[in-house]
């Protein structure tokens, strides 16, 4: 009975291994219909991770931090927004956001209880290993007005200008 039982099991495996092979006695135990769906699933899957830390990135550089101070501390723009201030993901496909050695420009999408808008950065820095600092940051809300909520000015970048 026990040899009965064992060779039931032994069929029973050989069956399973018979229908999940492609061709009796090869080595490919998995359909190729479901390697591409795998390999689709994790190839998405790691764009979208890949998207997730370059957003990251881009939030955690100064030259977001600062405008973000700036657009925070500004009560025009804190008025035509509306509390509570949402900040939304960069568009990377956008050609206008870009980060480089020396420059910065970017259109963060930014929204609040009453509008919303983007808001235009640029910023700079003196060579790779310097610091960031503002040039220019203004709020432009979905009704084409727009507020400048920081500008640098004088020769030197020396002279601070809030909007």
């Amino acid at each position: 009975m026990e040899e009965h039982g064992q060779l039931a099991f032994a069929d029973f495996q050989e069956s399973c291994a018979m229908m999940w092979q492609k061709y009796p006695g090869s080595r490919q135990s998995i359909p190729l219909g479901i390697k591409v769906l795998f390999g689709g699933v994790f190839g998405a899957g790691g764009f979208a991770l890949v998207y997730y830390l370059i957003q990251k990135l881009h939030s955690r550089g100064l030259y977001y931090k600062l405008a973000m101070e700036q657009l925070q501390s500004h009560p025009e723009a804190q008025e035509a927004l509306g509390p509570p201030l949402n900040i939304h993901y960069l568009k990377l496909t956008d050609r206008e956001n870009f980060v480089d050695i020396a420059d910065a420009k970017l259109k963060i999408p930014v929204s609040g209880s009453k509008s919303e808008g983007l808001l235009y950065v640029r910023s700079s820095r003196g060579g790779p290993f310097q610091r960031w600092h503002l040039d220019e940051v203004f709020l432009e809300l979905k009704d084409g007005q727009q507020i400048p909520v920081f500008k640098l000015s004088g020769e030197n970048g020396d002279e601070v200008k809030k909007q």
